[in-house]
């Protein structure tokens, strides 16, 4: 399957910042694929196919840009659900936060990420970061193969369906 015909999960509670971030997405052309969810628990419903998300069609996502500061599931615990799980783990995941503290930095690697971006402030610098992530990870990166091919839901948290 082409790369970009795959979809992009943007988790980000802030409703300005996922509009920026889909805007700046659009400027190359990904739009019409990003996902928006606005806390970690409909993160992880859209990924394991549970409750709304049941019907969804389609592999994993080739990209997960996630914020740290979310109610319900911080994106620390999604970040370790993600990259504990064997039907998740090889999903590329993107922190994108407006958090510069070094112990966010630290846990985010600590949990798996797989690269950390502080959301720049001007907005034509925010679009310069989104082209090199789009760039890099939908163009360039080579993803593992879907570990999920026969459809296996997870429940969430480490368990198979």
């Amino acid at each position: 399957m082409n790369k970009n015909a795959e979809a992009i999960l943007l988790v980000e509670d802030n409703p300005d910042d996922a509009e920026l971030t889909k805007l700046a997405l659009a400027r190359h052309g990904l739009d019409g694929r990003v996902t928006h969810v606005s806390d970690g628990m409909q993160a992880l419903d859209y990924l394991y196919r549970r409750d709304r998300y049941s019907d969804r069609s389609g592999g994993n996502p080739v990209l997960v840009l996630l914020d740290l500061k979310m109610p319900l599931l911080d994106g620390i615990g999604v970040l370790r659900e993600i990259k504990g799980s064997d039907i998740l783990h090889n999903i590329p995941v993107v922190v994108l936060t407006s958090s510069t503290e070094p112990s966010d930095l630290q846990r985010a690697y600590d949990a798996g990420t797989n690269a950390y971006i502080a959301k720049p402030t001007e907005f034509s610098q925010f679009l310069s970061a989104m082209k090199h992530v789009c760039e890099f990870w939908i163009n360039i990166n080579q993803s593992a193969p879907q570990s999920n091919p026969s459809g296996m839901r997870g429940t969430g948290f480490g368990e198979l369906a």
